[in-house]
């Protein structure tokens, strides 16, 4: 999954917040460094990982991303399903996308000194775009696959990427309509044994 189902996963906390987004921006024994809310976050965030990796409803949607991005079909399907939460977000939280996406990045700058480098350097971009609330929209996919495209050091094509979620939109969909609601209870099991 992408920022935006990390954060939804998360408890809700300003330090399970800042776990749940940390999973892919620390790396190694630096995890050690942060508190315990804070470790309990970026495990949760990895284990998501692993199960929607896993998952034969993911893998089917990553198998309609076309052969010449396919080896990008896992960032794509993460970018992908983030926008159909956003874009259904109503059905799964009482609280408006807006109104998290606000939550959310004044988390992150209440926190900015505890934030690796990496995170402090694009967050700027993240607030100033409304990079969470800019998933609802298509354009707002097109523009994060541009932004990914442009950090990817080696030529690649995942700024197109776009394409195959306009072509594959209802199937997308659906599979992730059916996923999600597996994902949210992995979660919430994963929360209760901590």
């Amino acid at each position: 999954m992408n920022y935006l189902a990390h954060l939804f996963l998360s408890e809700g906390t300003p330090a399970s917040l800042i776990g749940n987004l940390l999973g892919d921006f620390v790396k190694g024994s630096a995890v050690n460094l942060y508190p315990q809310e804070i470790r309990q976050g970026i495990d949760l965030h990895r284990k998501v990982d692993r199960y929607t990796d896993s998952h034969p409803i993911v893998r089917s949607s990553k198998s309609l991303v076309c052969a010449d991005r396919r080896r990008f079909s896992g960032v794509l399907v993460d970018v992908f399903y983030d926008h159909f939460l956003a874009k259904n977000w109503l059905e799964y939280s009482e609280i408006p996308l807006s109104d998290f996406a606000r939550f959310t990045y004044k988390v992150l700058q209440d926190n900015r000194d505890i934030l690796p480098e990496s995170l402090k350097r694009v967050m700027p971009q993240i607030i100033a775009r409304d990079l969470l609330g800019s998933y609802q929209a298509i354009g707002g996919i097109d523009n994060a696959l541009n932004r990914m495209s442009a950090r990817i050091k080696r030529t690649n094509n995942l700024a197109g990427g776009v394409e195959d979620l306009t072509v594959n939109y209802q199937q997308l969909e659906l599979d992730f309509r059916a996923f999600f609601p597996d994902l949210i209870n992995y979660a919430a099991t994963c929360k209760n044994q901590d």
